[in-house]
């Protein structure tokens, strides 16, 4: 009797795809009539994969670009197969079905029931909760969402490599970070968003504005002293191309520890309510990187730096010295001791950065200093040792 059944729900499940889709061939163009005739042999043959890789380009057609006809498409026809193909590709084309559902509430009703039928397949189950959890950052509270992310993260952790899955909790939880105010995490998250999208995908002022938000989340992030991945990044063309390119020379003088072209560029980044009321912490950010540059740039054998040469190049007053270089050594931005009566900062390492180009060329020329100094004193042991007799 269950079997019977079962043979008699899918038989009317098949009658209704039928009908569902000779009605669509009917009423529709012949070119959109020739995709409904593809689709429904696929259907037939039972070929899931051409049907899936099919099904996925047709739900980007213009003819669902209005009403209802997507979802009918979905509950008609999609969901009599959705259990036999691919399950990330069922959440794609979840996805696409969802955005053309003009009501909040229901798009996440919907993205939900899709949630509970790929929750066994791990990237599959992340990407949809990832983006369940985009729907509800429109529509609810903030505060809910952070335990959510947390989850996410760890779910994340456990894939085996990075996917486009990573891009969509990146884009979630930078836009998350962004709302909150958390500029660091914000500009952790987004350059990883970035490093996980084709930059093609995003419109040119889709990029200039990504590019924009975390060159300022850079300037403003507590505990962000690295610029060198951001300014290395293709994303800044679409600054350098605008009227925002000084915030891409901004971002260049704060990597240098550059305080003279801060200063002079006042009026323009003052422009920013946000940048102006955190001025006194762009300063302090600024004369750090500046004693970090000043220790970048010197040899391990000169390291021992005066207070007074700490001074002029932070632009600090010399009584503050101490002070800088003991918040430098808390942050763990540095490494060594300070002899408070010799006046003198004794530094044995900084903390590694991506490097510009300038600052490559002074590594290499470093390098250089110590091969001619390798050599000389290989040279020197070749001239002094006494001649060995080997028997």
């Amino acid at each position: 009797p269950v079997r019977l059944v079962l043979l008699s729900f899918r038989e009317a499940s098949m009658r209704d795809v039928k009908v569902f889709l000779a009605e669509r061939k009917s009423s529709s163009s012949p070119e959109v009539a020739a995709i409904w005739e593809k689709l429904e042999h696929f259907h037939q043959k039972k070929l899931w994969h051409q049907l899936t890789l099919a099904v996925l380009d047709f739900v980007r057609h213009p003819v669902f670009a209005e009403g209802d006809l997507l979802l009918k498409t979905y509950e008609n026809f999609i969901v009599t197969f959705e259990h036999v193909i691919n399950q990330i590709a069922l959440v794609k084309i979840g996805l696409i079905v969802t955005a053309s559902i003009k009501d909040a509430d229901k798009s996440l009703q919907f993205l939900t029931s899709i949630s509970t039928k790929v929750k066994t397949w791990p990237e599959a189950s992340v990407l949809c909760r990832t983006n369940i959890a985009r729907l509800r950052l429109e529509i609810e509270p903030l505060e809910p969402l952070k335990r959510v992310i947390e989850d996410l993260n760890k779910d994340l952790d456990a894939l085996d490599s990075v996917t486009t899955t990573h891009g969509e909790f990146y884009k979630l939880s930078s836009e998350y970070y962004r709302r909150i105010g958390d500029h660091a995490n914000y500009y952790r998250d987004a350059l990883r968003y970035l490093g996980c999208t084709d930059l093609e995908e995003l419109s040119e002022n889709e990029r200039a504005e990504a590019a924009f938000r975390i060159g300022i989340a850079a300037l403003l992030g507590e505990g962000v002293y690295n610029f060198g991945e951001l300014l290395a990044h293709p994303v800044l063309e679409s600054l350098r191309k605008s009227e925002r390119t000084w915030l891409v020379e901004l971002l260049v003088a704060f990597n240098r520890g550059d305080m003279v072209t801060f200063q002079a560029a006042d009026a323009t980044w003052r422009t920013m309510p946000d940048l102006r009321v955190a001025e006194p912490q762009l300063r302090t950010k600024l004369s750090l990187l500046a004693l970090m540059e000043m220790i970048f740039a010197r040899p391990a054998s000169a390291r021992s730096l005066p207070f007074n040469d700490i001074a002029t190049a932070a632009h600090v007053q010399p009584e503050e010295v101490e002070m800088l270089v003991m918040r430098a050594l808390s942050l763990g931005l540095v490494r060594g001791s300070i002899n408070e009566v010799q006046q003198l900062a004794h530094m044995t390492w900084v903390q590694p950065r991506v490097l510009d180009r300038e600052q490559l060329g002074t590594m290499q020329a470093r390098l250089d200093d110590w091969c001619a100094k390798v050599q000389q004193t290989a040279f020197s042991v070749e001239d002094q040792a006494p001649e060995l007799l080997v028997s």
